[in-house]
């Protein structure tokens, strides 16, 4: 059952042990990149690597019934995701006990894979600036969905090789001295809107349907004044809100050409690292705001962690002045450029009930702080009162 208290401020924290009859779905940033193609696997093909037993012992620990991971590198064999739940969530790390998903989904993203133009214009094809997403090789920063319930395989959607000049009133960017489009002709008949991909998964939970929205949009920085990854971002974004609404999903079509979005009436969860807190940061006009504020999904959750709070209040500078609450931030940023920051989310759809929520972002002194510096953003979860 969950443990629950209440700290001076008034905010409720909930404990990471699920409530029975609960199913308790997460995302997280695990930052399990390597700067090397293969790199990933041989990490992972043996017990040992440090920050691979800090990640499993988090997931250990809080227990997801149903993880999105972004930035695990993608190879098409799966030998990393194999040795990652053998040799690690397999294993219990740090004291805690195993955990094992006898289903999960990984699928090719656009990071790393050239484009064949010159996509920057700096007169010449390089790998990263001129790949579809940054990155050094293909799968690089990939994404995984872990699941103790089966997915819907035949049913699944992905939208990775959609173009963003396909979007109506996408925010193409342009270059403010002269106006004129800062992608070329040629740049734009190939660019792909997402960074990684957008997946739609069906998850069959019980006698029910839950569609997962999984996606890790560019971060809204790393440009110029065109902004060129700040209205990536926006419109990565954008995508979901438009795939909830049916008068506005016409244009969408899937790796497979089927055309449209959800289905009214249908149960999801929006997942990820978004890049894009809803009142501080880089990103362009808050863009997570179309999601919190979209009539499908069940409002602002707020999942929150004491450690946070404290984070904040110890690292001070750039947290400090921050319009939203320090609580509810998901990633330790460096504080002389953008301060924490509240990017990871999980966003059901108004029909599904939530019954818990919260940030694994334990106090400084607590044994398990050791395990979160595997990466710079933090484990966030929503309990759903769905049952087996």
């Amino acid at each position: 059952m969950f443990r629950a208290f209440v700290l001076g401020s008034g905010l409720l924290f909930l404990s990471a042990c699920p409530a029975v009859g609960a199913v308790r779905v997460a995302t997280f940033n695990a930052s399990l990149n390597r700067g090397e193609e293969g790199q990933l696997n041989r990490d992972l093909s043996e017990p040992g690597d440090e920050q691979a037993q800090k990640v499993a012992a988090i997931l250990q620990r809080v227990r997801p019934d149903i993880v999105l991971l972004n930035e695990f590198d993608h190879d098409p064999e799966g030998r990393a995701l194999a040795g990652f739940k053998a040799h690690y969530l397999g294993v219990g790390q740090h004291g805690e006990e195993p955990i094992h998903y006898p289903y999960h989904f990984a699928a090719a993203v656009n990071t790393g894979v050239p484009s064949g133009v010159d996509l920057n214009g700096d007169g010449k094809i390089t790998p990263g600036n001129d790949s579809f997403g940054w990155g050094e090789f293909p799968g690089q920063y990939g994404m995984v969905v872990l699941s103790r319930f089966p997915i819907e395989g035949e049913n699944v959607r992905t939208f990775r090789t959609f173009l963003w000049k396909d979007m109506p009133g996408a925010l193409l960017p342009v270059d403010p001295e002269s106006g004129a489009d800062y992608y070329s002709v040629e740049a734009l008949a190939v660019f792909r809107l997402s960074s990684k991909s957008h997946w739609d998964l069906p998850i069959r939970i019980g006698d029910r349907t839950v569609h997962l929205l999984a996606s890790h949009p560019t971060p809204p920085v790393f440009d110029g004044p065109e902004d060129r990854n700040g209205r990536r971002n926006h419109d990565e974004i954008r995508f979901w809100a438009d795939y909830l609404t049916t008068e506005a999903a016409g244009y969408i079509h899937d790796d497979l050409g089927r055309t449209g979005g959800l289905a009214e009436g249908a149960s999801f969860l929006i997942m990820g690292d978004m890049n894009a807190d809803p009142l501080d940061g880089d990103s362009v006009n808050q863009a997570i705001r179309l999601l919190l504020g979209h009539p499908r999904v069940a409002g602002d959750l707020n999942p929150a962690s004491e450690g946070a709070v404290e984070a904040a209040e110890r690292q001070g500078r750039a947290n400090v002045g921050q319009k939203g609450n320090p609580a509810f931030d998901t990633a330790d940023f460096p504080d002389a450029r953008s301060g924490n920051l509240r990017v990871d989310h999980v966003l059901p759809s108004r029909d599904l009930e939530v019954s818990g929520r919260g940030v694994f972002w334990p106090l400084v002194d607590a044994p398990e702080a050791a395990w979160i510096d595997a990466s710079d953003h933090r484990l966030v979860w929503v309990d759903l009162a769905i049952g087996d």
